[in-house]
């Protein structure tokens, strides 16, 4: 918004890497850039999603600021039984991956997609994808991923009540679902989803 004609800028579209451009013209409501080379190829995160259960609105704009900044390819909201916050600004939330993205140098914006029950998420589940469900009755066990899992993976942050009996028995029936402690503490949902992904980035995505 500070630049004026003939200062120089990147510009990325999300699919097809980074490019030089300069400022043609600069108006208060419109401008013109002209591309002039890229600069950097597309880098797509691992094949990693984030599925959670939106809290209270500046906590859930982190929870997904903090996703596209450690790299996830998709970004899933799930309505649960004991969920604190009945609504989903879908809008809202996928303008926020575009600044997050801008912020952390990506080429790449996740797709944030519409809320959905959460038994219907789990009805419709690819078991070729493990997901790694945050689990806080396992708190005070070690932090670590499974051994033998690699992309594509998914990782499961519940609501601050916890998950309700049926939601419960509906994880643990699940081939595709691992449960993992987050350490000796009990994490609010906004940082056991960093926690989370920190551990899955660093022992199977593009941190190691």
């Amino acid at each position: 918004m500070r630049l004026g004609p003939g200062d120089r800028a990147a510009l990325f579209n999300g699919r097809d890497g980074e490019y030089a451009a300069r400022v043609e013209q600069a108006g208060r409501r419109r401008g013109l850039l002209v591309c002039e080379a890229r600069s950097a190829p597309a880098r797509l995160p691992p094949d990693l999603w984030l599925l959670f259960v939106p809290v209270k609105k500046t906590r859930t704009d982190m929870i997904v600021e903090k996703a596209v900044e450690l790299g996830v390819r998709r970004i899933v909201p799930a309505r649960s039984d004991f969920a604190s916050a009945e609504r989903f600004r879908h809008d809202r939330q996928q303008a926020r991956a575009v600044e997050a993205a801008e912020q952390c140098g990506a080429t790449f914006v996740p797709e944030v997609a519409e809320m959905q029950p959460l038994a219907h998420l789990l009805a419709g589940w690819d078991e070729s994808r493990h997901l790694l469900h945050a689990d806080e009755s396992r708190a005070g066990r070690p932090a670590a991923i499974p051994h033998g899992l690699a992309a594509p993976g998914a990782v499961l942050i519940g609501p601050e009540g916890g998950f309700s009996a049926a939601e419960r028995a509906r994880l643990a029936a699940m081939p595709a679902v691992r449960p993992i402690s987050l350490g000796p503490r009990i994490l609010r949902a906004e940082t056991a989803a960093i926690a989370a992904l920190t551990l899955w980035q660093a022992s199977l995505g593009d941190w190691q």
